[in-house]
């Protein structure tokens, strides 16, 4: 996804001039050639994410459009009062590219995970927030709406699913049809979930939006159990389908990143197993839920 970000951000930055990108000493050398075409819009600010958010909205005042990249636990965390008070409350025209969440960079420690970006993001209001699951779907999301007058996260991963739909903010896709429990998923989580349940009678929807939530698709494909599939802390979600569904009865149930630190050191998949995410447990999870309805 950072390859097809820096192919992105540099065709808008030469197509929009009031465009402009800030990185915190992250993707330098991806973006080498719009630091040279661009030297007066584009600019590598350094280790200074929480400086870089107030610069970045600074320049949202004055009419221009930012981008700002570099890992998530340093834009969302570390800079996280800037996002909520510069931008969210001003709510100011901003886009927030990370990567890495949750856990893609697992051996590099807890300093480099960021399982709770999703939700400590709900905590500011005007905040939209994005998580495409493919290189394509990421071009579209950015493209439609990095002009859009709001704050908006996009959520990058360097793990795709096996194919792209085509999505839109704040819509989500029915990809698959059932009887059984619906189950919502979020960006890379798609191709798993899909293999996890191939032999199960489920409905699968797909979304890439959180904020906006896509409700009425979950309306018009309402069961009475719900599994939430998050490649983030399990339950950050919770809130817009409880609202979605306030006058139903229904059984909800998570399957996510625990909330608690990750002590294993290894590569991105091993950690997928080790927190319950890989596709045997998602399968073995999604098995035993079904058995108990």
């Amino acid at each position: 996804m950072r390859k097809q970000l820096v192919k992105s951000v540099e065709k808008i930055l030469s197509e929009d001039t009031n465009t402009v990108l800030l990185l915190g000493d992250i993707g330098v050398f991806g973006f080498r050639n719009s630091l040279k075409k661009h030297p007066n819009r584009a600019y590598n600010i350094g280790i200074l994410e929480q400086s870089t958010i107030s610069l970045s909205a600074g320049m949202s005042k004055t009419g221009l459009i930012p981008f700002v990249h570099t890992i998530a636990p340093f834009l969302v965390e570390r800079a996280f009062e800037q996002l909520k008070i510069d931008f969210g409350y001003q709510n100011l025209n901003g886009n927030f590219i990370s990567v890495g969440a949750s856990y893609d960079y697992a051996s590099l420690g807890c300093t480099h995970h960021c399982p709770g970006d999703v939700n400590i993001l709900y905590a500011i209001p005007n905040m939209e927030i994005l998580l495409p699951g493919t290189s394509k779907e990421l071009d579209s999301l950015i493209n439609e709406c990095y002009d859009n007058g709001k704050p908006t996260y996009y959520r990058l991963s360097e793990h795709e699913n096996d194919f792209s739909n085509d999505v839109k903010v704040g819509r989500a896709n029915l990809i698959k049809k059932g009887s059984d429990a619906t189950i919502i998923c979020f960006g890379n989580s798609l191709s798993s979930v899909i293999e996890s349940t191939k032999n199960m009678d489920v409905t699968i929807l797909y979304y890439t939006s959180v904020r906006p939530f896509d409700g009425d698709l979950l309306l018009d494909n309402f069961n009475q159990n719900i599994i939430i599939v998050e490649p983030f802390y399990e339950g950050s979600v919770n809130f817009e389908v409880t609202k979605t569904l306030k006058d139903k009865k229904y059984s909800l149930y998570n399957i996510g990143v625990p909330r608690e630190f990750i002590m294993k050191y290894g590569k991105k998949e091993e950690v997928d197993k080790f927190v319950g995410l890989d596709q045997k447990s998602i399968n073995e999870n999604i098995n035993k839920i079904l058995c108990r309805i």
